[in-house]
């Protein structure tokens, strides 16, 4: 069951999105995806602080408001997209339904980018939240692999997007 869709805007990422992305700050265990300071990324030209990166792979979800609500990576690999996303922290783990909505709306921009496609993206085993909405939003786990982060090396699932769950 879909709920009526939030009235979500994909756009290009500014830098002042970008700034504000760099402050939002997840709760424990999600602390991990927090962003380093607009600054550090600046100087190392690090994901969106690039502009050709951000330019190419980059945008930005925005509210009716304008106001930031999230953001996607459009990551390209041969014949696939992989989809890097964050949604606001205090929009996170409501049970509200928005987090399927924020994928669908990424997975059909996604689609729409890149006809023809796969799109997939990669979730840390143990993060259980994100890995039900993903299956709701109609991804599946197709594959469990260990990978190096910041912070060692950790266990991901690549989840692909399964169009046919949905006719």
């Amino acid at each position: 069951m879909v709920k009526a869709s939030l009235p979500w805007r994909v756009v290009p990422l500014t830098n002042a999105q970008c700034e504000e992305l760099c402050t939002w700050k997840y709760p424990s265990p999600f602390e991990l995806y927090n962003w380093p300071s607009w600054e550090t990324m600046l100087r190392e030209q690090t994901e969106f602080a690039d502009p050709h990166i951000r330019a190419e792979q980059y945008r930005a979800v925005v509210d009716a408001n304008g106001g930031l609500s999230g953001f996607v990576q459009f990551f390209p690999i041969v014949g696939v997209t992989r989809l890097g996303l964050g949604l606001r922290p205090d929009l996170c783990g409501k049970g509200s339904g928005i987090g399927v909505q924020f994928v669908q709306l990424l997975t059909r921009e996604a689609l729409k980018h890149a006809p023809g496609q796969e799109v997939d993206l990669e979730v840390l085993v143990w993060n259980e939240r994100a890995i039900r909405t993903y299956e709701r939003a109609g991804f599946t786990i197709t594959d469990t692999y260990e990978k190096q982060t910041p912070t060692g090396v950790s266990n991901f699932h690549c989840m692909v997007y399964n169009e046919s769950l949905f006719n």
